[in-house]
Formats: C-alpha cells, sequence, structure tokens
C-alpha cells in the first residue's frame, strides 16, 4: 500500500456518530492535517444534512485542514479531492476509463455514483480557518433505491462493479498518499492545473444536463468549469454560472 504522507495525522475509529462530526470537534486541536476515518457511522451524513449509507465494509473519512484564506479557495477543495479519489481508486486497480467525475463533488464508476465529497468550514471575519472534507465510498456495499432522492444517480459499490475488495483502512493510505500530491499540486500552482486535470475527466461534458437548487433549475449544455469552481451552462437565454446545485443527466 501506499507510504503515509508525511505530517500527516491518521486516526481509524471504530465506531463514531459521523466523521464530519467528529473532525469538527477535534478541528481547533490538531495541529496539522489528520485524517479520521471510521469503520462505523451511527448519524452519517451527506450534503445539504441528507442521510448518507454507510454499509459495513464502505470507507468514511474526514480530512482536516488548518487553513487561512477566503472561502472561495478553500471551496476548490473539492476538485482537489475528486482528482485524488480517482488516483486513489486506480492505485486500487480500477480501469482509468471507468471512471468519471461528475460535478460538484461525486465520483463515478461505469456511470454509477461510487463516492461522494462534502466540505465543511469554519472561520470568521471572511477568512477560513479549518476546513474539513468528508469522502464516502461504496468500497463493499451501495445503498438501496429507496435511499435515494428521485432523479439521482444510481450508486454502484467497487466490488460488484470491478470485484476488488479493498478494506477501508488500507484505501485510506491510498487516499492520504493521492491527496497530498494533489494538495500539493493546488497549493504550488494554484487551481488552473487541477481544473484542467478535472475537465479532462468530467462526466457529460458538452451534454445537456439539469442543475437544480432549491430555488430553481437551469437545463443547458455543459461546457466548462470557470476558474472559480462554477458550473457553466449554456441555456437558450446564453451561458449562466452556476456557484452550487444538484445535477441530473
Amino acid at each position: 500500500m501506499a507510504d503515509w504522507p508525511a505530517g500527516v495525522g491518521r486516526q481509524v475509529l471504530p465506531s463514531t456518530d459521523s466523521t464530519m462530526a467528529e473532525a469538527a470537534r477535534q478541528a481547533a486541536s490538531l495541529s496539522g492535517p489528520t485524517w479520521i476515518c471510521a469503520l462505523q457511522q451511527t448519524a452519517a451524513r451527506g450534503r445539504r444534512g441528507r442521510a448518507w449509507a454507510n454499509p459495513p465494509g464502505n470507507f468514511a473519512a474526514s480530512l482536516v485542514l488548518r487553513l487561512d484564506g477566503p472561502p472561495g479557495q478553500a471551496a476548490l477543495r473539492s476538485f482537489v479531492a475528486a482528482l485524488a479519489l480517482r488516483d486513489a481508486l486506480i492505485a486500487a486497480g480500477v480501469p482509468e476509463g471507468a471512471l468519471a467525475l461528475k460535478w460538484p463533488n461525486d465520483v463515478l464508476l461505469s456511470g454509477g455514483k461510487l463516492a461522494g465529497i462534502l466540505l465543511e468550514s469554519a472561520g470568521s471575519g471572511g477568512r477560513i480557518d479549518s476546513l474539513i472534507i468528508g469522502i464516502g465510498v461504496n468500497l463493499a456495499a451501495a445503498p438501496t433505491p429507496e435511499q435515494l432522492e428521485p432523479g439521482a444517480v444510481p450508486p454502484v459499490s467497487l466490488k460488484a462493479e470491478t470485484g476488488i475488495d479493498v478494506t477501508p483502512e488500507d484505501f485510506l493510505d491510498l487516499l492520504a498518499a493521492a491527496y497530498d500530491a494533489r494538495e500539493r499540486q493546488f497549493t504550488t500552482w494554484g487551481f488552473a492545473p487541477i481544473r484542467t486535470a478535472w475537465l479532462a475527466h468530467a462526466a457529460r461534458l458538452g451534454e445537456t444536463i439539469t442543475a437544480r437548487t432549491a430555488r430553481d433549475e437551469t437545463v443547458g449544455r455543459f461546457t466548462d468549469v470557470d476558474s472559480d469552481g462554477h458550473l457553466v451552462l449554456e441555456t437558450a437565454k446564453g451561458p449562466r454560472r452556476i456557484a452550487a446545485a444538484d445535477i441530473f443527466f
């Protein structure tokens, strides 16, 4: 397995309510980046407070980063994390062509949702002090259809789709090494190379998709992700940039 990155903390817990909640509790006391992985979660959650199914054998972890910068820069770590997830899955044996990245925070395997990313931050005065990147991967099993919202991308598991059997602890080692490399790329060269790499693996680029928020719905051709990480859709009324939404194909 991959070498653990220097200077990065590693915690593997038998059980916790959620790795995001545990990371938030510890964030202020951590002196450096730290991964918190749990083999069982009793109150896992995804985006917009939704429940997140976490069957035994699946991967659930949160990375705590101590930052000092504007919120926009912190939010771009979603793309960093997506690329790191792709790198880790390839290192685990997944064929490169089977993986795609779905804006803003999912990784697809053979067209189904394999993994999701959740970002939460804390700070004051327009600055971010800490960022928590939560990652869930269906290593062993996928959620059942009744656990999904209507129109969502059907979930898949790594084991069922590829036959690859990897433990959460071993996957954590692969992901930590992959994230460390992508984070160094981001902090050294900025968002531009991350954006280029992400777009090279983007799901449905050039196709018509639907972006849905709590207030409205936009249908358009997915043409780009801009320098702020916003989705760019070409609509009947011209280009539209979208900062946050759920995407449906």
